[in-house]
């Protein structure tokens, strides 16, 4: 038994020092446009995930998230706070967008999985990713009104994003703001 704690302290003090040396040494690129190591990202995934879930199993997700004012609330809300990073129908990537990472899931195409997680991450952001804690300035009802949009948003055809949003259609191709000539 001594042996066993003597060997797993040993790790631990080994793994600690370790992980001293890569922080002391700046080995590790944090730049957006270098993607993280494989295990790093594993890891951060897993532990995202469990950390959202574990906090979104206790939100009650109210009944009416299929209501027609809910997703119309939540395209107004949606449209100038998250289109810019999560897109909607018919826009294709931005510049803001292009430069993130890890890149924000595109909404539309996929919509969401869990309604309480989702309402979580939009209410509390998410640390280093870019997705801010819209808690901070939006009432919960907000919040709720845009889970109900996306929810319906991935059977939502580009006119009727157009109709509840109000989203400008001409892409910024054809306004010539588009700044796709800078990528590498």
């Amino acid at each position: 038994m001594k042996t066993v704690l003597l060997t797993l302290l040993g790790v631990v003090l080994l793994a600690t020092a370790g992980a001293a040396v890569l922080i002391a040494s700046g080995a590790y690129n944090f730049a957006a446009d270098s993607p993280h190591w494989r295990l790093t990202e594993t890891l951060i995934g897993a532990a995202r995930h469990r950390s959202i879930d574990q906090r979104a199993s206790r939100i009650t997700v109210p009944d009416d998230l299929d209501a027609a004012e809910r997703i119309r609330n939540g395209a107004r809300h949606y449209q100038p706070m998250c289109s810019g990073c999560h897109l909607a129908p018919g826009m294709e990537n931005t510049e803001l967008r292009a430069g993130l990472y890890p890149q924000p899931p595109v909404l539309n195409e996929h919509g969401i999985h869990d309604p309480a997680s989702a309402f979580w991450t939009i209410k509390h952001g998410i640390k280093m990713s870019g997705m801010p804690a819209w808690g901070t300035s939006h009432d919960d009802e907000s919040l709720w009104d845009m889970v109900a949009l996306l929810q319906a948003m991935p059977e939502m055809t580009e006119a009727e994003w157009k109709r509840l949003s109000g989203a400008e259609t001409e892409s910024a191709e054809k306004t010539g703001h588009g700044h796709h000539d800078h990528a590498h």
